[in-house]
C-alpha cells in the first residue's frame, strides 16, 4: 500500500526539483526525505529517483507516480472538505497566512469574529510574504493566504487556488514634514524624481513594483535604504532619509515629523484571500472568509475617513 506522506515527498520533489528544495518546503531534512524516498521504492519496486549530476531527477516510474501522487493528495483534501461540509459546521485549525499590513490591520478582528462564532474552530495566523503563503496553500501547508498584487502589476498565481476579494487599499506617498511637497493636497511620482526612496527588500514583490512603476514614469530610482515594515520605513522617512509609499491598511498613526500626501491617479493594492480549490466546502475556510470580508469592510470603512 502507498504510503500518503512518501507520496507527499514525491509531489513535492517533482514540483520544486531537488530533494533539498522538497526538504525545506516541507520543513524536514534532506536526510528524511532521502529516507522516505528509499522507502517508497522498496514499496513500489521501482527506482523513483536517479542521480543527476550533483542533484537527482525523477526515473520514468516517479514522473509517472509523481502524476498519480498530485491527483491523490487532491482527492485526499477533497475528502476531508466533503467530510467537514457533511458535518456542516466549522470545527478544528484552519491555518491563515497574511502580509504584514493585512495581518495587522485585517487579521485580528476576523479572528476575534472566528473565535466569536465558531468557538470549535482554532484558527492559527502566520505572518509572511504573499509568495511563501502561496506557496504554503499550494503543498498544503497552509489552508488560506490573504495576499496582495498592485493595480498595475499583477501577483502570478499556479492553477488550482480559489480566491475572493477582500478591500483595495489606497497607498499614498510619505515624506519628511520639512519636504517642500508636505503641504500639497495631491502628488505625482514624477514629483520624487530627485528624491530618495526607502523602499521593501530586495526580492520581494512589493520593491518589484516600486521600481516598475517609478521606471514606467521615466524615473531611475534612488533607493536609500530599506525596510520590511512599513513603521520602520516611516521613522527613516521621519529622519530625512528620504520618501516612501505609504499603504493605508494598518497603518495606524504616523510619527512626528512624517507627512503623507495622497497621489493624484491613485495607487492602489488588491487584498484577496485565496485557498485551494479542493478545499472549498470546508465549512471552516467559507467561515474564515466571511470574517475576513467583514474585516476588510471595517477597515475600509476606516482607511477612507
Amino acid at each position: 500500500m502507498l504510503n500518503l506522506e512518501r507520496l507527499r515527498i514525491l509531489h513535492a520533489i517533482a514540483t520544486y526539483g531537488s530533494v533539498s528544495a522538497a526538504a525545506d518546503v516541507l520543513h524536514v531534512t534532506t536526510s528524511a526525505v532521502s529516507q522516505q524516498m528509499g522507502k517508497l521504492e522498496r514499496e513500489t519496486g521501482q527506482q523513483m529517483l536517479a542521480k543527476n549530476g550533483r542533484g537527482v531527477r525523477l526515473t520514468d516510474a516517479g514522473r509517472l507516480l509523481a502524476g498519480h501522487a498530485e491527483r491523490i493528495l487532491s482527492l485526499v483534501e477533497l475528502a476531508h472538505s466533503d467530510l467537514e461540509a457533511h458535518r456542516g459546521a466549522a470545527v478544528g485549525e484552519i491555518v491563515l497566512g497574511a502580509f504584514p499590513t493585512a495581518a495587522r490591520g485585517l487579521l485580528p478582528k476576523a479572528l476575534a469574529t472566528l473565535r466569536r462564532d465558531h468557538p470549535q474552530l482554532r484558527p492559527r495566523m502566520q505572518e509572511m510574504e504573499p509568495a511563501e503563503s502561496v506557496a504554503r496553500v499550494v503543498r498544503g501547508d497552509m489552508d488560506l493566504a490573504v495576499v496582495l498584487d498592485w493595480y498595475n502589476r499583477p501577483l502570478s498565481l499556479p492553477p488550482g487556488l480559489a480566491k475572493a476579494p477582500l478591500l483595495d487599499d489606497i497607498a499614498d506617498v510619505a515624506m519628511s514634514s520639512d519636504h517642500p511637497l508636505a503641504r500639497r493636497a495631491q502628488i505625482e511620482l514624477e514629483d520624487f524624481a530627485n528624491d530618495d526612496w526607502v523602499s521593501w527588500p530586495d526580492g520581494e514583490f512589493c520593491h518589484d513594483w516600486l521600481m516598475f512603476t517609478l521606471r514606467g514614469k521615466g524615473i531611475e530610482p534612488r533607493l536609500s535604504h530599506s525596510a520590511e515594515e512599513h513603521h520602520t520605513q516611516l521613522a527613516l522617512v521621519a529622519a530625512g532619509l528620504g520618501v516612501a509609499v505609504a499603504p493605508r491598511l494598518g497603518r495606524g498613526p504616523v510619527p512626528d515629523g512624517v507627512s503623507v500626501v495622497p497621489v493624484r491617479h491613485t495607487m492602489h493594492r488588491h487584498v484577496y484571500a485565496v485557498w485551494r480549490e479542493d478545499a472549498d466546502r470546508r465549512p471552516a475556510i467559507r467561515a474564515a472568509v466571511e470574517a475576513l470580508q467583514s474585516s476588510a469592510r471595517a477597515a475600509l470603512t476606516t482607511t477612507t475617513t
